[in-house]
């Protein structure tokens, strides 16, 4: 077994129990749903932190050819994938079958959580790049992270619902030209 399929065990744990995290949420929605009032933006982010895991477990396979692994260059490759498995945590909230939940409610009680977790994803990729490769990110991986990075922290320090409407919008489009752009084919 080479090194990589040895420590993509543990990526792969951490990402398995991400999905878990969303999916999970998403049956005590349905199964509470009739003291669920339902909110867009929570959902909408559910669906883009399952674009991320995916994302990012398919990016991983670009790692198979790497044999000078050290301790630090797999560290930053764990720290990145537990800030995922973090967003997967809290972008729905644990659901009790005798209460009301609101998911407005939850959103903007998570707010600064959620998007700060989320620029720490983005701004440790960069970091993870660094380390792995001696630089930053080519161009327009770059310039895609600036971007996210951006409105990430827009996002965590803004409490206007039109502003987070308008950023779900921009940055699910942005992570859909992403991966398109970037991440279409394999290796």
């Amino acid at each position: 077994m080479d090194a990589f399929s040895y420590l993509s065990v543990l990526l792969s744990i951490i990402l398995g129990l991400a999905v878990q995290q969303v999916l999970q949420g998403y049956r005590a929605l349905i199964l509470s749903r009739r003291s669920v009032r339902f909110y867009p933006l929570p959902l909408v982010w559910s669906v883009l932190v399952l674009a991320m895991v995916t994302q990012h477990w398919w990016a991983s396979f670009a790692l198979t050819e790497r044999t000078d692994w050290s301790f630090a260059a797999f560290a930053t490759t764990l720290v990145q994938t537990g800030l995922i498995y973090m967003l997967a945590a809290i972008v729905l909230p644990d659901v009790s079958p005798i209460e009301q939940l609101d998911l407005k409610d939850h959103y903007f009680r998570e707010v600064r959580a959620f998007f700060g977790m989320l620029f720490a994803a983005v701004a440790w990729s960069v970091l993870r790049e660094w380390v792995l490769e001696g630089r930053l990110p080519e161009r327009e991986n770059l310039i895609f992270h600036l971007v996210f990075l951006a409105f990430a922290a827009v996002a965590a320090l803004s409490r206007r619902e039109r502003v987070h409407q308008l950023l779900t919008s921009a940055m699910a489009v942005l992570f859909i030209v992403y991966i398109a752009a970037l991440f279409s084919r394999l290796g």
